[in-house]
């Protein structure tokens, strides 16, 4: 299975910040939408990604005046991409491995989808019980 299956099941545009947008616009923004991290987009581009890791590290770093700061200057870059073709055990090796928990998907440099390791395990545990419900019924038909 690859990332292209995970798309799939997403009904909904990605969310995305500027890097020219202030930390406290985007820090509102993450609150509102109750997420945990936004891909930071220049035209069609991916150059970082903006997540609740930056906010305490700016927090712990600038104190109240890192809200006034661009999301260029605090995000995490070059940002970790992925295509829709690799492999959903590839990304989350990848996650584990870099520690992080959010993957912009790009096709031709261009942001496509964004997925979160909640995605992936979710579609994990959901493909691990169908094979196991399969079996089961396979076990009861003998």
């Amino acid at each position: 299975m690859t990332i292209s299956a995970i798309l799939a099941n997403h009904h909904h545009d990605v969310l995305t910040a500027s890097p020219h947008e202030s930390v406290g616009d985007v820090v509102a923004r993450l609150a509102e939408k109750r997420i945990g991290a936004l891909p930071v987009v220049d035209g069609m581009s991916v150059v970082g990604i903006f997540s609740e890791r930056d906010i305490v590290y700016g927090v712990a770093k600038y104190g109240p005046d890192f809200l006034t700061k661009a999301v260029a200057d605090t995000m995490t870059a070059p940002a970790i991409c992925v295509t829709p073709n690799t492999a959903i055990l590839s990304a989350l090796s990848l996650m584990t491995k870099r520690r992080i928990r959010h993957l912009p998907v790009i096709t031709d440099d261009a942001l496509v989808g964004f997925v979160s390791i909640g995605d992936l395990v979710k579609h994990r545990i959901e493909k691990i019980e169908g094979e196991a419900a399969a079996m089961r019924d396979y076990i009861s038909m003998a």
